[in-house]
Parts: structure tokens; C-alpha cells; sequence
């Protein structure tokens, strides 16, 4: 058992390879609507954020208002591509089986989408019932707001200070050091960029790793790595 008392994981980009599918999706209806951008640059400014969020940051970017349409269109057409094409994190498997502390999933992602996901790769037993989305909290409480981590550490009443979040994105992780966790920044996924890392070292993740099967022996470290919160 680790020595933490709860270990939180973000779901899109560390448990499942949905970001990848994320940034395609967007990519091509903002292109569409006017604001040409690749899936690279999609995954580099936008991993972790809501597509709504996504959009109002984009309309105060260029002061033009996007379709409200816009957001039905994406949900829709990435909850089909998700259904077909998400898979599992390489590794997350080995690393579940080595890891047997209580664990939950704090997502942006709705309850739904997660269900469908993780029910899809395998990995819902893993978790259930403790699979927790920021949407059911409130439209205003995603990340990089802690409401979620807090939200998690709070069902198991656990101290903040004695939780790890594993993330990928740099939203994740300010979200995760706002609650007072430790974090582990995670950049093995299909959307990762050259300066992944240390974004998310910089954002205030303690350590990176870029393989899921690294990660039981690195918090196995950390019990003994007190990280400056």
C-alpha cells in the first residue's frame, strides 16, 4: 500500500488516449468556423480544459462570438469518435495492479462520457463507484478550479496533504496544487508536445513521468520525498 491515503487520477490523457481524439475533433469544426489551428497546437494550449472553456478563451482571443452551436456539434461527434477509437494508457493496467491504496478518478469530463470510456477500455471496475466529474459539481467548478480533487479527497475523508493526483495537463495540475496535493505530471499519451514536461514541472508538478508502468515504483519514492506545497 502507498504511503499516500488517496491517489487521484485524471482520466483523459492518463487513464484513457482521448485527448489525442479530442484535439482532432476541435480542431477541424474551429478551422471550419474561422480559426484555422492544428491538433498539435489544439493538444499543447487546450489538454484539460472544457470545450467550453476552449471556446470563450478562443472568442476573447479574437473578439469574434463562436456559434453556440458549436458546442452540441463537438460533443456529439467526439462522444462517436470516442466510442470507436478511444483506448487505454499503454501501462495502466500493470500500474493499477501494483498500486493498492484507495484511488478515485476526478475528470472534467461528464459522468456519461466517462462510463462510456472506461467501461469501453476495461477500466470502470477498477474505480467504480469513485469516479467523480467536476461537471456534476457545477458549470463553474471545473478545472483549474480544486472543487474536484477536493470533491474526492472528501468522500474518503482523506487530508489533501496526504493525496497524489496524477495529470496531464498544466490546468490539472495548478487545479490539483490549488486543493494542496502533491502531483505527479504524466506526458505518455498521444497529445504530449516537446515542452510537456516541463510545463507541467513549472505548473507545480513534483516529478513527470512518461510511462505508466513507472509510476507505482515512483510514488513508492515519493513516501519518502517530502514536496514543498
Amino acid at each position: 500500500m502507498s504511503g499516500f491515503d488517496l491517489i487521484l487520477f485524471d482520466c483523459d490523457g492518463v487513464l484513457v488516449d482521448s485527448e489525442i481524439i479530442a484535439a482532432k475533433v476541435e480542431s477541424k469544426l474551429l478551422t471550419e468556423a474561422g480559426y484555422p489551428i492544428s491538433t498539435e497546437e489544439m493538444g499543447e494550449r487546450f489538454a484539460g480544459m472544457t470545450w467550453k472553456n476552449i471556446l470563450l478563451s478562443i472568442e476573447k482571443e479574437i473578439d469574434i462570438p463562436l456559434s453556440a452551436s458549436l458546442i452540441d456539434k463537438s460533443e456529439a461527434l467526439l462522444d462517436q469518435r470516442l466510442a470507436r477509437e478511444v483506448k487505454a494508457i499503454e501501462g495502466v493496467a500493470f500500474a493499477l495492479a501494483r498500486l493498492k491504496g484507495p484511488r478515485c478518478i476526478c475528470s472534467n469530463s461528464s459522468s456519461a462520457r466517462l462510463d462510456m470510456m472506461l467501461s469501453k477500455v476495461g477500466l470502470k471496475e477498477q474505480f467504480a463507484p469513485h469516479i467523480y466529474s467536476a461537471k456534476d459539481l457545477g458549470a463553474d467548478r471545473v478545472k483549474p478550479k480544486p472543487d474536484i480533487f477536493l470533491h474526492g479527497a472528501a468522500q474518503f475523508g482523506v487530508a489533501p496533504a496526504r493525496c497524489v493526483v496524477i495529470e496531464d495537463s498544466v490546468h490539472g495540475v495548478h487545479a490539483a496544487r490549488a486543493a494542496g496535493m502533491r502531483v505527479i505530471g504524466f506526458t505518455g499519451a498521444s497529445h504530449t508536445y516537446p515542452s510537456h514536461a516541463d510545463r507541467l514541472t513549472d505548473a507545480g508538478a513534483e516529478t513527470v513521468i512518461a510511462r505508466m508502468v513507472d509510476l507505482p515504483a515512483v510514488i513508492a519514492a515519493m513516501e519518502n520525498w517530502v514536496g514543498a506545497l
